[in-house]
């Protein structure tokens, strides 16, 4: 019986939010930055054995390119060297996601592609990678994203397993084929259970027992087993705790690593490129649209960013603005110096922070989307 692990981290940030925080909320940031740090140096204290996937939404790395960023937090993390020895980690497989972190199914289909294209070129930029691997922001999928995903150049897209619905027997442990209009994508489900507990805490032997015991009450128990656990980064206590130690890669990472070192994990951590050149998915499902399991949702349905008659609204308007955005763009090709500012506030206002944080933060939406609209506004004279 071979039991792989993919273990993945996602990273985001909403535009301006490291210096907001830094100004406002110095200790938080604090903790948030070095979230970012570890992971790298980790990486490269287990280049031999782990194996690590992180997606950082485009503006979160755009952020880190910041002077303005870099100069706040110089004597915290050197931000460049960050992002060099991130660069230098082959052990970490980049993922893509949206630019501004959207819910791909709840805004224009329009946008989707350039979200997924700006965020994909910058991680190739930064990293010298092209990431394979795609994952929905707030795992919000639906089987419609497929052939625009497959047209950017990706592989495969993670999603929440509740959402998976195989031909044959329901199994979270292997890679399937899911289509749509003829496209085709590879599908890493990811497990909910075990998910959870990687985001609030965890033993490393409790986890070894536990993957045991899903694997060997899974439908395929002797097939080659993919056990793919995905959270954020650094969000909670866990992940933010500065006494290493205690906190996520002190507690439970390092331990890990050391018993797959040696031998007693029974478990392999891989990239999921790899286990996908090794073990061609076969079986095909389909994906029920949802999200993942955040704040008290069940995400089964995208009612936490689109439930209340304001959110409603404020998406409207986005649709609204962006219809406006093509015809001017159509009738007025030239302007482009003006469209090119319009269309980054349109796509900015698509942050998904925006609606989750509901009425405190959907100002921000209508912020983006007014001064989106006085710029349109001169195109025509």
């Amino acid at each position: 019986m071979s039991i792989y692990h993919a273990l993945g981290l996602h990273m985001h940030q909403p535009p301006d939010n490291l210096k907001l925080i830094f100004d406002t909320q110095n200790w938080e940031a604090i903790q948030i930055i070095k979230c970012y740090e570890r992971v790298a140096r980790y990486a490269h204290a287990y280049m031999d054995v782990a194996r690590l996937h992180i997606g950082f939404s485009g503006i979160l790395l755009e952020q880190f390119m910041d002077p303005k960023v870099i100069d706040r937090y110089r004597n915290i993390v050197d931000l460049p060297r960050m992002i060099e020895a991130y660069r230098a980690a082959k052990n970490i497989e980049f993922i893509g996601m949206g630019y501004f972190h959207p819910i791909f199914p709840l805004i224009p289909m329009e946008d989707w592609e350039e979200q997924i294209r700006l965020c994909t070129d910058l991680i190739n930029e930064v990293f010298g990678r092209r990431p394979k691997g795609f994952w929905p922001p707030e795992m919000a999928f639906s089987m419609e994203m497929i052939p625009i995903i497959k047209k950017c150049g990706y592989e495969y897209v993670i999603v929440d397993g509740v959402h998976v619905f195989p031909e044959g027997k329901m199994d979270i442990y292997m890679p399937y084929i899911a289509s749509f209009n003829g496209e085709e994508i590879f599908i890493i489900p990811r497990d909910r259970d075990l998910s959870n507990a990687q985001e609030s805490g965890l033993d490393p032997y409790w986890f070894k027992n536990e993957v045991l015991h899903k694997v060997t009450n899974s439908p395929h128990p002797n097939l080659p087993r993919l056990v793919t656990t995905w959270t954020d980064g650094e969000n909670g206590g866990w992940f933010r705790n500065m006494d290493e130690e205690a906190g996520f890669f002190g507690h439970f990472f390092s331990p890990y690593m050391e018993g797959v070192r040696k031998g007693t994990m029974g478990i392999e951590p891989i990239s999921i490129s790899e286990f996908l050149e090794k073990y061609r998915p076969k079986e095909r499902a389909d994906v029920r649209t949802g999200a993942w399991n955040v704040g008290s949702t069940s995400g089964f349905d995208l009612t936490l960013w689109a439930g209340t008659p304001a959110q409603k609204m404020a998406l409207e308007e986005i649709y609204q603005v962006c219809w406006r955005y093509f015809e001017l763009k159509r009738a007025y090709p030239k302007k482009r110096e003006l469209l090119q500012r319009a269309r980054r506030l349109i796509l900015a206002s698509e942050t998904s922070c925006y609606l989750f944080w509901g009425d405190a933060w959907l100002p921000r939406i209508y912020e983006c989307l007014n001064e989106a609209s006085r710029i349109l506004d001169q195109i025509k004279h």
